[in-house]
């Protein structure tokens, strides 16, 4: 017992000996450091091996070479707008009119049997000189020449050029008269005698008398033609001088009441009566007797498809007696009434008979009518209640001359003039319009690729914008004819596709803000950590640079 409660007591005697000269070692390093220095210093990391410091270089400069090498040719790759190459500059020339010089020849041939060919040389020379230097518009131009005869026999015997717009028939008189046959483009003249110029005259009263009939003739196809260069783009010294203002009024009426114009239209012809009778009715034969002739003469310029229709207890949209101008555009009940607005991809001009006892009034307190023209739309004809359940093609006469009639105004046809006549200048006023409206889609194609240079532009409008002026050139050589209508209304076709092409108008309401907001959440995270590394990999390399130099 004794000796193990000494060794305890040795054990405890050697720990507090021990204990104190800790505590005396920590007090006297404690007063050793009070009076070196006040403050303690922070410990300094142990330097890096070069090793490390290489590796470190090497993680940022990989880094750096994933995302210059391989991050930004991907997305260089991925984010690429395609651009097809667009003639920009031929465009522009195609807008403002400097690629074709819209002139359209008004082939004019005179008939003059009683008169030598010589006289008839000198008669078409004058004329003609008279013609050139009173024309104030240039893009209309009218071309004498001789009407070549088979036989004698004017009405029979004269071979008729297709591209002729109107032939004289020079005849002698007492007086100097004129007048336009009213079936075809034939303008009768009677010349007194001694009235043919002599061969070195260089003017002539009949020659000044025979050229103001002929453009009166041709004035109201010379305001239209002026009216749409005046409404384009086309420089001001090919336009015609102004025109009245009430002459402008009119013609922008005229313009606006006209369909767009398409080679194929669709008319619909609809029978619809307020009670269960009449439920039949002949159109089919009084279409073919009284406007299959117009429809006819219209096919070089128009293809027609018909159908017809009949609908029973379909009210309209006013129920008044007699229909004031303020009915009429209320009176078509669209929601009931089965009126297609396109059948197979034609426009569709809709032709309405309602059966039934209202009438429209006009300005007069009795006077009445019975039929009104919608603009781009059709027209409708009220019929009085048949004494039958079905209308023959008699009762059918006088509204289907009156769908006939509107039918030409729909189609812009010109008012004054032989129907042959008015067909012809037809064809040339539509050449015009298609012309101007498809060089009018190139100007915009052009400005809005240059306003957005991000847009896509693919292949398939480079194509159609080929296409388009190659027309346009065809169109424009030819300028007067159905060979130009037709390259026109292709000209026009392809320049509209391209303009609306899809994928194009779906960017112009993508702005270049959007971008900023798609592509900061992504490069900040990323690109914060690779710049400050690759700055302080910098700093580093001019520091050790810095050492190199001092202990050198």
């Amino acid at each position: 017992m004794s000796s193990v409660s000494e060794y305890r007591h040795d054990g405890v005697a050697t720990e507090t000996e021990s204990s104190t000269a800790i505590d005396t070692a920590i007090n006297a390093r404690s007063n050793t450091k009070d009076h070196k220095t006040p403050s303690l210093k922070r410990k300094e990391p142990p330097p890096e091996t070069p090793i490390d410091i290489q590796r470190r270089s090497y993680i940022v400069a990989s880094f750096w070479f994933i995302v210059l090498f391989l991050g930004l040719p991907i997305w260089w790759k991925t984010t690429t707008i395609y651009r097809a190459d667009l003639p920009l500059s031929q465009m522009m020339d195609w807008a403002d009119g400097r690629a074709c010089n819209p002139v359209f020849p008004i082939k004019v041939a005179v008939d003059a049997p009683t008169l030598q060919p010589d006289e008839i040389e000198k008669l078409m020379r004058v004329t003609q000189q008279t013609l050139d230097a009173t024309n104030e518009f240039k893009g209309h131009h009218i071309q004498l020449e001789v009407l070549r005869s088979a036989s004698g026999d004017h009405a029979n015997g004269l071979t008729h050029d297709s591209n002729t717009a109107l032939t004289i028939h020079l005849n002698p008189g007492d007086i100097a008269a004129s007048s336009l046959n009213s079936r075809s483009p034939v303008l009768e003249v009677t010349y007194p005698p001694n009235s043919i110029p002599a061969p070195d005259a260089t003017s002539s009263g009949f020659a000044a008398y025979l050229a103001t009939q002929l453009r009166d003739a041709f004035s109201e196809e010379r305001d239209v033609m002026s009216y749409l260069l005046a409404t384009s783009s086309m420089p001001f010294e090919q336009r015609a001088l102004g025109a009245p203002q009430g002459l402008t009024d009119s013609l922008s009426k005229r313009m606006t009441r006209s369909l767009k114009y398409s080679r194929t239209y669709h008319l619909t012809f609809s029978l619809f009566t307020s009670g269960p009778v009449p439920s039949s009715w002949d159109i089919e034969t009084a279409i073919d007797e009284y406007m299959k002739p117009i429809l006819d003469m219209l096919g070089p310029i128009h293809n027609f498809t018909i159908d017809t229709q009949v609908q029973l207890y379909a009210a309209p949209g006013v129920q008044s007696q007699v229909l004031s101008k303020e009915d009429l555009s209320s009176f078509i009940n669209a929601a009931e009434w089965p009126l297609s607005p396109s059948i197979g991809g034609a426009p569709t001009v809709n032709f309405v008979v309602f059966i039934g006892n209202q009438t429209i009034g006009t300005a007069s307190e009795t006077g009445t009518s019975q039929s009104w023209l919608i603009p781009q739309w059709g027209s409708v004809y009220l019929l009085p209640p048949p004494s039958t359940d079905h209308v023959p093609s008699g009762l059918l006469k006088q509204p289907v001359l009156t769908f006939t009639s509107h039918l030409l105004s729909l189609l812009g046809t010109p008012q004054s003039g032989s129907l042959p006549m008015r067909l012809s200048t037809l064809t040339r006023i539509r050449s015009a319009d298609l012309l101007l409206r498809a060089s009018s889609s190139l100007g915009s194609l052009a400005r809005l690729s240059l306003a957005l240079p991000s847009i896509s532009i693919p292949s398939s409008v480079a194509d159609g914008v080929a296409k388009s002026m190659h027309h346009l050139q065809l169109a424009c050589s030819n300028l007067g004819g159905t060979d130009g209508l037709e390259h026109a209304r292709i000209a026009d076709v392809e320049a509209e596709r391209a303009f609306f092409e899809k994928s194009m108008v779906g960017q112009l309401y993508f702005p270049e803000e959007h971008k900023i907001a798609v592509y900061l959440p992504l490069l900040g995270p990323v690109g914060v950590p690779l710049v400050i590394g690759l700055l302080n990999q910098i700093k580093a390399w001019k520091k050790a640079r810095k050492e190199k130099t001092k202990d050198a």
